[in-house]
């Protein structure tokens, strides 16, 4: 119960508020407290630009955030975890939607499948804290497939004990399939089966707060469990998880850019259906800096404090030894010249723990030569994944003087 009090994001009060007006429809039976919940506790929920509903999360490092973009909750669902998807609509779609939270990726989901497809689609939703998903009831449905996912997480609920009453009337139709795991997402993917998923939704709040949701463990999980032309879609651009998808096997490329400055990362087992390259820099920060080392979960059951704390270490050993500092991002100087002086000084003394002379220096010039062959559109030999693995090879050998 601790991990699951760790992990949930929903504000505090909004938690309790929640979590008393369910245990109260349960004992009364009454309708009353759910259907008055949205209007007597609106100031908890937050308008987004497109009309639909976020909610704010629980104090974090001294600030509150919303759960989606303000540009738009629903819009953010379709923009990055729907567009990015190459499904082929004449066959069964399987999706697996982790922290489903408010229900919104997996309702834009069942919206694109039902516009384009008569096939069946199974959605699993994964989401650890069930007031989140009871949260998901008393939102307004920004688009009327809202209410299908709504009844797939009330029966679950009711299911659980959580929920008293089966309130929502929408029915799920009879060729979508909707599964609901209220429990731990790392002891989920373990009992899936393999080579069974079209598409893995990625979403939870943040790499901070939970790593244990982005680790190297946990995606070799995911490598089981896709198809060979399967899509992994997350938000994030963090070099740590962009490594460890590429460490689990992945080919990576760049998400949809919504609501941030920086497009999200897209993975797949196939090259050939990732269209866009990561930036060049990002590809020389991941293969060459400390930044890139991933988040590891041994045993997909260790608290975000421990993962956290172990990748720091992990950090500070490579650092000078098999990666370069990632201090003033150190790496994307190689092969550049640098007219700040106290910048120039600060990378070089970086650079000769290394054995790199200088940014212009052969050795510079050797690791980053690969770049010179980027291209924003990826093949299946000119790809992120095959330039990152190039460098980090390459850096090897001048670090061990070969």
């Amino acid at each position: 119960m601790s991990y699951e009090n760790d992990a949930r994001i929903i504000n505090d009060d909004i938690f309790d508020l929640i979590n008393e007006t369910f245990a109260q429809e349960k004992s009364s039976q009454n309708n009353e407290y759910r259907l008055n919940f949205f209007n007597s506790y609106k100031n908890y929920f937050v308008l987004t630009d497109d009309g639909s509903y976020s909610i704010n999360s629980k104090e974090i490092n001294h600030k509150v955030e919303t759960l989606h973009t303000s540009t738009g909750a629903i819009s953010e669902s379709f923009e990055k975890f729907i567009k990015p998807m190459k499904f082929d609509y004449s066959e069964d779609i399987v999706i697996l939607d982790i922290c489903a939270g408010l229900g919104y990726n997996s309702s834009a989901a069942i919206a694109d499948f039902i516009k384009n497809s008569e096939s069946d689609l199974t959605i699993d939703m994964v989401e650890i804290s069930a007031p989140t998903l009871a949260c998901g009831l008393l939102v307004p449905s920004p688009i009327p497939e809202h209410d299908i996912t709504k009844k797939a997480i009330e029966d679950e609920l009711v299911a659980q004990d959580y929920a008293g009453l089966s309130l929502e009337t929408s029915e799920i139709p009879e060729n979508i399939s909707i599964n609901v795991f209220v429990e731990d997402a790392r002891q989920t993917v373990q009992k899936l089966e393999s080579n069974s998923y079209d598409a893995i939704f990625l979403d939870p709040f943040s790499q901070n707060m939970a790593p244990e949701l982005f680790s190297l463990e946990f995606f070799k999980e995911f490598r089981r469990i896709i198809k060979d032309n399967g899509i992994i879609a997350t938000y994030t651009s963090s070099a740590p998880v962009r490594e460890g998808f590429i460490e689990a096997g992945f080919y990576i490329g760049l998400g949809p850019i919504f609501g941030r400055k920086q497009g999200g990362t897209l993975a797949s087992p196939n090259p050939l259906m990732l269209d866009y390259s990561l930036p060049k820099n990002d590809e020389i920060r991941i293969a060459l800096s400390d930044v890139g080392i991933p988040f590891r979960d041994p045993g997909l059951n260790n608290s975000s404090e421990f993962i956290l704390e172990n990748r720091a270490e992990k950090r500070h050993a490579a650092r000078h030894n098999t990666k370069i500092s990632s201090a003033v991002k150190t790496p994307i100087f190689l092969g550049q010249e640098i007219d700040d002086e106290k910048t120039k000084r600060r990378v070089e003394r970086n650079l000769v723990k290394m054995n790199i002379p200088s940014t212009t220096s052969a050795e510079a010039n050797y690791i980053v030569e690969v770049e010179n062959a980027y291209t924003e559109k990826q093949d299946i030999e000119n790809n992120s994944r095959n330039r990152i693995l190039e460098m980090k090879k390459r850096l090897k050998k001048i670090k061990e003087g070969n």
